[in-house]
């Protein structure tokens, strides 16, 4: 497992107990030898993403990474997302660029990810790869996250692992309703660690 702390966090977004649990994760598919691609729902300014490249260049992994984002923060929210401690979150906040993403991956001297710009609710399957071996999502909002869910289910392979953030989040409640939501549907058993809710399928 490579050490997430010999390198920087290029945003405030995550920290290092959340990135060690995602590699591991992420790590686990590439040992299990997973069929399909790593997605990335919701990247922002490309933390997570920096490392998830780290660990498909280290382990000399060919398979496609794919990233979404809208490029243009988070969108309105629903009922669900509705939170005294989570005011902050508004639509439009969060926002950075297309730019800015691809210039941290510039400078860490690593290949770019095909990069998609899109909202979540917009996806259809042809935005996304046939199968799928590993998901992180970072939707933040009820919407986001439920429609990141319903695109990615039936591209999901055998033994996949989907990793959902802002699990189990005060400010963010919309998250877990959606995971709690389709976890219940297909009968997934959810984990939850360092905020993080855990899907093995």
């Amino acid at each position: 497992m490579i050490d997430v702390r010999k390198y920087p966090l290029v945003s405030d977004q995550v920290e290092y107990p959340e990135l060690a649990v995602i590699i591991r994760e992420l790590e686990q598919v590439l040992h299990n030898n997973i069929d399909g691609a790593v997605v990335e729902l919701g990247c922002y300014t490309g933390t997570t993403s920096l490392f998830i490249q780290r660990v498909l260049q280290q382990q000399v992994d060919m398979r496609q990474f794919h990233v979404y984002d809208s490029f243009e923060g988070l969108p309105s929210k629903v009922e669900q997302d509705n939170s005294p401690a989570g005011t902050q979150f508004t639509a439009g906040a969060l926002t950075a660029s297309r730019q800015v993403f691809i210039k941290h991956f510039k400078q860490a001297g690593l290949p770019l990810p095909t990069i998609h710009k899109v909202w979540f609710e917009q996806l259809q399957a042809y935005d996304l790869p046939k199968t799928i071996a590993f998901a992180f999502l970072d939707g933040d909002f009820y919407t986001s996250i439920s429609s990141s869910l319903a695109i990615i289910t039936p591209l999901l392979a055998p033994g996949a692992c989907v990793v959902v953030d802002d699990y189990q989040s005060e400010a963010l409640p919309g998250a877990q309703k959606a995971v709690d939501e389709w976890a219940r549907k297909y009968n997934y058993p959810v984990r939850s660690e360092q905020s993080l809710a855990i899907i093995h399928v």
